[in-house]
């Protein structure tokens, strides 16, 4: 069955490149909605903008979506990979601003508060999207690639020269609760370098050391260092899983990466869905069900339809 929250739940941030304050209240929506935020600023044009790979402009530093109006919302990636990873199919993200609240670079305080409130079980199948077949992008040496797997499973590999991140290696199947365990509160993160760039630049002006994992070669910046070894690593997963939220359904299949970013798994979607031998929809059992991501993790509460 899908799932929505079972009553709204609200945000206040800054965003991560705007530095302005934004204030953000997800809340339960029907079954068969997916993801939609919608901007209470906006007047006069379409507010709102569905999340599907199919919306996303070009883009590097974070994933930003845009409907027909030309109405974006960015930095989504970490409100995706929470909504995925508390088991949430279907949500309405309202925010008065062009930019989701960083908070604290990861997406603990989101999986938390969604929790807190739990799920509701809604009428309708679940459906979701199997890989039949490989399919690979590439980037100089970043490749992004998704095999057929039985259920979804993120592999990830990242090589850095700054000796405090170097070369990192993590493979989750991610059922049983994995996101929360593993990947959730691993925060974004980087170089001083690119920070000062940015700053000049207009960009990450809501970045600080409360929000992000900040590194100079073999230094870690932050105050109280890293939350795990490998952070940076978990967090490029993490990122992983809210871009391919994005797909619109679970997916069922093994996602790989090396070296890969936000624009290298948007092309790996375009790519795999315009390849019609590549996937298929897919009605989920109970067994395929409890094996997405964030089946079991949130309290579920009794089945109604809103």
């Amino acid at each position: 069955m899908q799932t929505t929250l079972a009553k709204s739940v609200a945000f206040s941030g800054v965003g991560l490149h705007s530095g302005a304050k934004v204030e953000m209240c997800v809340h339960p929506a029907p079954a068969g909605s997916g993801i939609v935020f919608r901007r209470s600023d906006v007047t006069g044009l379409d507010p709102r903008v569905a999340a599907l790979w199919s919306n996303v402009p070009a883009t590097k530093l974070c994933t930003k979506i845009e409907n027909a109006d030309g109405v974006q919302v960015s930095t989504i990636e970490h409100i995706m990979a929470a909504l995925v990873g508390a088991g949430v199919h279907n949500a309405l993200v309202e925010l008065d601003g062009p930019e989701v609240p960083i908070m604290d670079g990861s997406s603990a305080v989101f999986v938390n508060a969604f929790c807190e409130v739990g799920l509701r079980q809604l009428e309708g199948d679940l459906r979701a999207i199997r890989v039949l077949k490989p399919i690979e992008v590439r980037d100089g040496e970043a490749v992004a690639r998704l095999d057929p797997a039985a259920a979804l499973e993120i592999d990830f590999r990242i090589d850095f020269t700054d000796a405090a991140i170097g070369r990192q290696h993590k493979r989750l199947k991610m059922s049983n609760g994995a996101f929360v365990r593993e990947l959730m509160d691993s925060r974004t993160f980087c170089r001083q370098s690119e920070v000062d760039y940015m700053h000049a630049h207009g960009l990450a002006l809501g970045g600080t050391y409360e929000n992000a994992v900040v590194i100079a070669d073999d230094k870690v910046l932050t105050p109280g260092g890293l939350r795990h070894a490998d952070e940076a690593v978990r967090h490029k997963m993490l990122d992983a899983l809210g871009d391919l939220a994005l797909a619109g359904a679970p997916i069922l299949g093994r996602y790989t990466g090396t070296r890969s970013g936000h624009a290298l798994t948007n092309k790996l979607l375009r790519a795999f869905f315009a390849d019609p031998t590549a996937w298929m929809w897919e009605t989920c059992s109970d067994s395929q069900a409890y094996s997405l991501p964030g089946a079991g993790v949130c309290p579920s509460k009794a089945l109604i339809s809103v």
